[in-house]
């Protein structure tokens, strides 16, 4: 199969859907009628509310959704074969997503451009109101911390734990050098590891191990590994240079737009652009520089920057870092979406993946240890519905509407742009050779535990060695984390597209570019999200702790700033601290999910207090679905591995894996529980409306005429 058909059906889908699906719910659903005043005139202030053309708060609104849920989730997913993701994809962002999007929107214009808790209060009570406020904010930064991660496993150096009794069996002299704690062993490439379950893998490129104490000093060509021995996956230096330097070319934007030359948003943006791209080009030169031990962080590093990061930028103005990488952002995010298009179409890659992998599809997966149903709906999410849209859509954009028709361009479309993106990531890494796709996808100490599977898939032999020479000397074995695969990806069908445009251009000479261009892509996708959620979760918290100490309810009150920062970031931080991509990810899942549930419970409550209900089937549906798969994934999860990851931990009295499992079955539970609690008394609220609305009909039709 070529992905031409498939992007050129998807493509025809969702332009089908926009013309009619969304049309029918601005006029028929929500009756979006330009005569009403938005909260961006009636409360205007030239800050906060303030009325924007639809052009421009289309690129705001889609800066501000656009993490990294659309890019790695899909690349994940493949492990489920190509087909149900997309399908996924196109039914639940035409379907769900998008009408939530447009849905929470409306509703939160027609409420003065309140947040989602508060909209809860309004319809629902006071307690479901409360719990939806704790809730969005534990579910924030456990999604905080899920976008986090995959910056992590991007670009963070690890060192990955081997078993006791592996063995290594090398064609050349392993090449051995002595350090303070033991025996640093270069081990050249087309070596062959023996776990001790007796699986034999052959490595396609050089690794390098740190073994405890000495090895006979004739150079063997055969090791076998003592415990304690460890291999070293070396951090990105040009990728951590290049996203670093976004950080002071958005001061300069911010500055040039606000203070140089004011309302000069299209040339402070091009200029920002350039000024990003001239960084991912001078990247090349970092690694083998004297610049390079301060841009080759390990994880713990590159988790300590990220943390700094976000705390700075909710607590800067947002004029000063925020608003510039959304501008530079919008810009990047849907020029780059076209290019791929563009280049899907004009390389039209062969789909390697398989429609459905039949090894993974009843579980058993290296990421989802489960089924396609449920897990397939949690793996994708923000692609094709994504709770936390639903704080976008009910945070700065309701304030920035200028016409109520507005919002069917802005929620519904921007949504189905986000869906592509996740189209374009899933076709990405589904044209990757399937040895290369497991061979990054796959944890290096889990090698062993896959390895006659991948033989029985065909996809044994992978060719990294030549790809890591192709990136500019990247490590790209166990870059688990779905955004070494999706650059990869994306770098090959780039380099393509590019050959047959310009067939003289060497593979070599351009695919180094393409492969660090992505990284830099999916990092200002990330970066943009986490700064943006690290402020609104503040803000939840500061609303909170206002209950208890007053201050705390102004926003510009510094102290209560920075502690409510620093306990957010604490939060999100901590779990990447003691996290990895395969707990962190399906968490993230379940809470995302669960928050696009509590939505949707919302704006069905809203339809029916505006007398709409003949028309909840609209969210009612989504509803429905997204409870059934999240609930199950959420149990399947908490009753199986969360539960294994506390039991392992307590049996071998691991510390760490104790505080992850308990942290995974507590966050689980308490999400659930408080979902229920407010879908009980929402259903209890409907039949309350329901009844009201039936008598006051009642009353109206047996009147006498006056």
């Amino acid at each position: 199969m070529h992905a031409l058909p498939l992007i050129l059906g998807v493509l025809a889908a969702m332009a089908i859907s926009y013309r009619f699906y969304s049309l029918f719910i601005a006029r028929r659903v929500l009756g979006l009628d330009d005569g009403r005043t938005t909260p961006a005139h009636v409360h205007h202030d030239g800050q906060n509310y303030h009325a924007t053309h639809r052009g421009v708060l289309f690129g705001h609104h889609f800066a501000a959704i656009s993490g990294a849920g659309p890019l790695i989730g899909p690349v994940l997913a493949i492990q489920f074969g190509y087909m149900p993701g997309l399908l996924w994809l196109v039914i639940g962002v035409c379907l769900a997503g998008a009408v939530q999007d447009m849905m929470v929107l409306a509703a939160s214009v027609r409420h003065d451009g309140k947040s989602l808790a508060e909209m809860a209060r309004r319809l629902l009570g006071a307690v479901p109101g409360n719990v939806a406020a704790i809730s969005i904010l534990f579910i924030v930064i456990i999604a905080l911390s899920g976008l986090g991660m995959v910056v992590v496993k991007a670009l963070g150096g690890e060192q990955i734990m081997l078993a006791q009794g592996t063995k290594l069996v090398s064609p050349s002299n392993l090449e051995l050098s002595p350090t303070p704690t033991g025996t640093l062993v270069k081990v050249p490439p087309q070596s062959t590891t023996t776990y001790p379950n007796g699986v034999a893998a052959k490595r396609s490129e050089g690794f390098t191990l740190e073994v405890p104490g000495s090895i006979a000093a004739n150079t063997p060509t055969e090791l076998e590994l003592p415990a304690g021995s460890f291999e070293r996956v070396p951090g990105s230096s040009w990728g951590c240079f290049t996203i670093f330097c976004t950080i002071p070319i958005a001061f300069f934007v911010g500055l040039y737009m606000y203070r140089l030359r004011p309302g000069r948003i299209l040339e402070a943006s091009l200029i920002g652009a350039a000024a990003v791209l001239a960084a991912t080009v001078a990247g090349h030169w970092i690694p083998g520089s004297p610049l390079e031990p301060y841009f080759s962080l390990s994880r713990s590093a590159t988790i300590t920057a990220i943390c700094l990061y976000g705390f700075i930028a909710s607590v800067l103005p947002v004029w000063l870092l925020l608003c510039p990488r959304d501008y530079l952002s919008s810009f990047l995010k849907i020029g780059t979406i076209v290019l791929l298009v563009g280049g899907i179409i004009v390389a039209n890659p062969v789909m390697s993946a398989p429609a459905v992998n039949q090894q993974f599809a009843g579980g058993g997966g290296p990421y989802f240890n489960g089924a396609i149903f449920p897990f397939v709906f949690i793996c994708i999410m923000c692609g094709a519905i994504s709770g936390f849209h639903a704080l976008v859509s009910s945070g700065t954009t309701p304030k920035m509407v200028d016409k109520e028709t507005d919002v069917r361009m802005i929620g519904y479309g921007s949504m189905l742009l986000e869906g592509l993106v996740g189209v374009v990531a899933l076709l990405s890494a589904a044209a990757l050779p399937q040895a290369d796709y497991w061979a990054i996808n796959i944890k290096i100490e889990d090698i062993g535990k896959y390895a006659d599977k991948l033989t029985q898939m065909g996809a044994d032999v992978d060719h990294l060695n030549v790809l890591e020479q192709q990136v500019g000397g990247e490590s790209l074995r166990g870059r688990t984390g779905g955004a070494v695969t999706l650059a990869v990806g994306m770098a090959q069908i780039m380099t393509e597209a590019t050959a047959r445009v310009a067939p003289g251009v060497s593979i070599n000479a351009v695919i180094m570019y393409w492969y660090h261009f992505a990284i830099m892509f999916e990092a200002l996708f990330i970066l943009t999200t986490i700064d943006t959620g690290t402020r609104i979760a503040r803000f939840l918290l500061q609303e909170i702790l206002s209950k208890f100490y007053q201050p705390f309810e102004k926003v510009d009150w510094m102290p209560g700033v920075i502690v409510s920062t620093g306990l957010v970031t604490l939060g999100w931080g901590g779990l990447i601290w003691t996290g990895s991509i395969d707990t962190i990810w399906p968490m993230f899942g379940i809470a995302n999910q669960l928050l696009a549930a509590i939505a949707l419970v919302i704006v069905t409550t809203y339809l029916i207090a505006n007398g709409r209900a003949r028309y909840i089937w609209v969210t009612l549906l989504p509803l429905c679905f997204v409870t059934v798969t999240t609930i199950t994934a959420a149990s399947q999860l908490v009753t199986g591995k969360f539960w294994m990851i506390l039991a392992s931990g307590i049996e071998k009295h691991n510390w760490h894996m104790m505080i992850q499992g308990s942290l995974n079955i507590g966050a689980s539970v308490f999400l659930i529980v408080s979902f229920i609690i407010i879908l009980v008394y929402a259903i209890a609220q409907w039949i309350d409306l329901s009844r009201e609305q039936r008598t006051l009909s009642s009353t109206a039709s047996t009147s006498p005429a006056s």
